[in-house]
């Protein structure tokens, strides 16, 4: 059976949008994060899942910080991109200053996070 999930705050927008979804109903395996902001600078800090994150942008851009120490690189995410994290990779980012709106999908049916920092 089909469900459909509506805002928790009840408006009908995508605007300021930040909401935590796990375990769906239907059995999608997945848990996601939805994102909306336009303030500049904001983001989780250094963390990784046993699981791959993929991120769906569609709107502004942010700093990805992939990896750890030498061998982390930082790459610009922007709307209409999707950057997929390895499972048991070091991650973080930081919204542009144009704002930041992206669909984050775990795939896991709960959010498993390691906090590095």
């Amino acid at each position: 059976m089909e469900t459909l999930i509506s805002r928790a705050d009840g408006r009908e927008d995508g605007e300021d949008w930040t909401e935590n979804y796990e375990q769906l109903p239907g059995g999608a395996g997945v848990s996601i994060i939805l994102e909306s902001t336009t303030k500049e600078g904001v983001g989780p800090r250094l963390h990784q899942h046993p699981y791959a994150e993929t991120f769906v942008i569609r709107r502004g851009w942010a700093t990805f910080t992939v990896g750890a120490g030498d061998g982390a690189r930082e790459l610009v995410g922007r709307a209409g991109q999707v950057l997929v994290v390895p499972a048991e990779t070091p991650h973080r980012f930081r919204t542009g200053r144009d704002g930041y709106e992206a669909v984050h999908i775990h795939a896991n049916e709960r959010f498993v996070t390691e906090w590095l920092e």
